[in-house]
């Protein structure tokens, strides 16, 4: 397939209008360059993209001088370990929550099938599935 350019549209008011050919005015190319640019940027950086004024940028440069966009934080290991374990334990609580969701509409089935019927927890225990109250 080829890379075919597609348009988008959208509406902003008068005053963001005025700015934005203020900035394409400034920068010498067109609105819609404006626009490129900065979905260029946009994707490249995985949508980790923030418009500010060039002055803010200046000052948000690294230590050694060097711009840095986006700005980037360095993070204890310790927190990164944390957070892995946090999302498996996330994980697991999930999948735990399915075969609960799983055994209740399992119940839930069988008292629309046998509802003048009685359900006896002792013939729960009789099935090759076991289960477990907490």
């Amino acid at each position: 397939m080829g890379n075919k350019n597609k348009t988008i549209s959208f509406r902003v008011n008068e005053d963001a209008f005025e700015a934005l050919q203020d900035i394409a005015e400034e920068r010498d190319i067109s609105l819609s360059a404006v626009f490129r640019d900065y979905v260029d940027q946009l994707v490249e950086h995985d949508g980790q993209v923030e418009v500010v004024p060039e002055d803010e940028l200046e000052a948000m440069g690294s230590d050694d001088g060097e711009q840095t966009f986006p700005p980037t934080v360095e993070v204890r290991k310790s927190f990164v370990r944390e957070h892995e374990r946090l999302e498996l334990e996330a994980e697991h609580l999930r999948e735990q929550l399915d075969e609960y969701k799983g055994y209740v509409n399992e119940l839930q089935d069988r008292l629309e099938d046998e509802e003048d019927e009685i359900l006896l927890l002792d013939d729960l225990d009789e099935e090759d599935e076991s289960y477990q109250l907490r």
